[in-house]
């Protein structure tokens, strides 16, 4: 994934936060405090993934390094005719029974694929941004908690989706990781959210 200038991310050294924003911003607070950016892990908060930077030169130099932000694109008056969808052509290999079955779907094969993958994706949505998070989480843990206390079985009840006993696994972490990993992890635990509030609708 391609960083700029308005990439949110957290900058640690060790255990503790020491800037957090816009990468740009970040990288200039970062340089100007006088860090020569020597053990500085930068982090994307999307992601967790680490972000790599070009620490040389002046603060101005270092951040102005880092790509501009992307410019919207303006789009072109259209002429008569159906819109442009964006549409990639890519390959996709399936059995003839299925091709047999798109051939006979309305609009045929593209139409019907599109249709499917709209809705499996409508399904998954809650799943997928669960998933995700945990996968941020644990890179970012990976990186700065892997030798803290309960990393272990924090890992664990993070894949399992089991919030509390996450939370009680890093109580004792230092307070800038224990509450980025919270931040970062939280989107982990909706499905456990959602079946408490189900719990306890259900026992009123």
């Amino acid at each position: 994934m391609e960083r700029n200038q308005e990439t949110g991310c957290t900058a640690f050294a060790g255990t503790a936060c020491v800037a957090a924003g816009p990468l740009g911003a970040v990288v200039l607070q970062v340089k100007t405090a006088g860090h020569d950016g020597t053990g500085i892990l930068l982090f994307d908060d999307a992601t967790g993934r680490p972000i790599d930077v070009d620490w040389r030169g002046t603060p101005e130099e270092a951040a102005a390094r880092i790509g501009p932000a992307p410019t919207p694109e303006v789009a072109a008056p259209r002429g008569p005719g159906r819109p442009k969808l964006g549409v990639v052509a890519r390959e996709v290999t399936l059995l003839p029974r299925h091709w047999t079955w798109l051939s006979g779907q309305p609009g045929g094969a593209s139409v019907a694929l599109r249709k499917l993958v709209e809705q499996r994706m409508r399904e998954t949505a809650g799943q997928d941004k669960a998933r995700l998070a945990a996968e941020a989480a644990y890179r970012f843990m990976t990186a700065v908690a892997g030798d803290l206390p309960d990393y272990e079985e924090a890992t664990r009840a993070l894949f399992g989706g089991r919030g509390g006993d996450f939370a009680a696994r890093i109580v004792d972490w230092p307070q800038d990781v224990r509450d980025y990993a919270v931040r970062l992890a939280s989107p982990a635990f909706i499905e456990e959210s959602g079946a408490r509030r189900t719990e306890a609708l259900a026992g009123k």
